[in-house]
C-alpha cells in the first residue's frame, strides 16, 4: 500500500471523528430530563378532546402544515400503556387516532360538524356510564316460579260407629235417682209442710 493511500485513510477517518463529534453536540438535551416537554405535551394532546379547540386549529390552517401533521403522528406514542396512564381525557386519544385521517382533519374545519362532534360527546358521556354498568353489573338471577298448589283430595265421610257394635261398654247408671215419686206412709220432712200445720192448729184453736 503506498503512502499516500495510508494518508488518505487517515485523514477519511479523521474527518468522520470530527463529523460525529459535531453531530452530537448538536443533540438537543433537556435540563430538566424532559420534565417540561412531558408536560407540555400532556398538556396538548388532552386539549384534543376538545372538538372546537379541533376546529380552532382547522380554521387556522394547522392542519395543512406537514410539519404539525408529522408532530400528530409523533404524539401517538402516548397510545402506549406507560404512558396512558397520565391521561385524564380519553377522549384525546380517540380524536388523536381520527386526526391521523386527512378526511376528517378537513371535515372539523365546518362549524357544523364541530357541533356534531361536540353533540355526539355529550350523549357518550350522558349514556355510557349506564350502558357500561348494565354489562359489568351481575344481573339478579330470575326467582324460581312459585309451586303450583297441589290438588287437595276430596274428604271421604267415614262411616258413623254404633258403639254397642263396637263393643264399647255403655255408660253406668248413676247411683243418685232423680224425679222419684214419693213413697206412702213414709213421714214427709219438708220443712213448709211444719209451718202449714202450725198455721192450721192456730186457727183452729
Amino acid at each position: 500500500m503506498s503512502q499516500s493511500s495510508i494518508e488518505s485513510g487517515n485523514g477519511d477517518s479523521s474527518s468522520s471523528s470530527s463529523a460525529s463529534q459535531v453531530n452530537n453536540s448538536n443533540v438537543y438535551k433537556d435540563p430538566d430530563d424532559g420534565r417540561q416537554r412531558f408536560l407540555l405535551e400532556l398538556e396538548f394532546v388532552q386539549c384534543l378532546a376538545n372538538p372546537t379547540y379541533i376546529h380552532y386549529l382547522a380554521q387556522n390552517r394547522y392542519f395543512e402544515d406537514e410539519a404539525f401533521i408529522g408532530y400528530l403522528k409523533y404524539l401517538q406514542y402516548w397510545q402506549r400503556p406507560e404512558y396512558v396512564k397520565f391521561i385524564m381525557y380519553p377522549h384525546c386519544l380517540y380524536f388523536l387516532e381520527l386526526l391521523q385521517n386527512s378526511s376528517f382533519r378537513a371535515a372539523m374545519a365546518h362549524p357544523g360538524n364541530k357541533e356534531l362532534a361536540h353533540r355526539q360527546q355529550f350523549y357518550f358521556w350522558k349514556s355510557y356510564r349506564n350502558n357500561r354498568l348494565k354489562h359489568i353489573i351481575p344481573r339478579a338471577l330470575p326467582e324460581p316460579a312459585a309451586p303450583s298448589p297441589a290438588t287437595s283430595l276430596p274428604l271421604i265421610p267415614l262411616p258413623s260407629i254404633n258403639a254397642s257394635a263396637a263393643g264399647v261398654p255403655s255408660p253406668a247408671p248413676s247411683p243418685i235417682p232423680y224425679g222419684i215419686a214419693p213413697v206412702p206412709g213414709l213421714p214427709n220432712n219438708d220443712p213448709r209442710n211444719n209451718v202449714v200445720d202450725r198455721r192450721k192448729r192456730k186457727k183452729e184453736g
